[in-house]
């Protein structure tokens, strides 16, 4: 899987290490496995409209993204057992619980990768 760097619009990081998951194998496994998401890191399903907790051992934030790398939404604290899904999305975001809102991501932020 490649590893990028996301940067906002005003070159300010918001994920040191994102796993880009952009074959099907990558997606459907994403985070599964994993006890844990360091703050820091990150894995962008790409394409992406719908993501699913099942057999997940801890909560995500989820942005949903344009195809531009642009905010559409943000899913705060989606917990295990959950499903999550946003019309118009063709990339999902997955941050540890409490990351969007501590690097303070919101709809109409633009992503870029560095």
């Amino acid at each position: 899987m490649k590893v990028v760097r996301l940067v906002n619009g005003s070159g300010s990081t918001v994920v040191e290490r994102c796993f880009v998951a952009d074959k099907p194998w990558a997606r459907m496994r994403g985070l599964l496995g994993r006890r844990a998401l360091p703050s820091g890191e990150g894995i962008l399903l790409r394409p992406a409209a719908s993501v699913h907790m099942f057999f997940m051992r801890f909560a995500i934030d989820v942005v949903w993204l344009d195809r531009d790398l642009r905010v559409l939404d943000v899913k705060a604290n989606l917990r295990p057992w959950r499903t999550a899904a946003r019309r118009g999305a063709r990339a999902a975001l997955e941050l540890a619980a409490g990351e969007s809102e501590r690097v303070g991501l919101r709809a109409g932020d633009r992503l870029v990768t560095a």
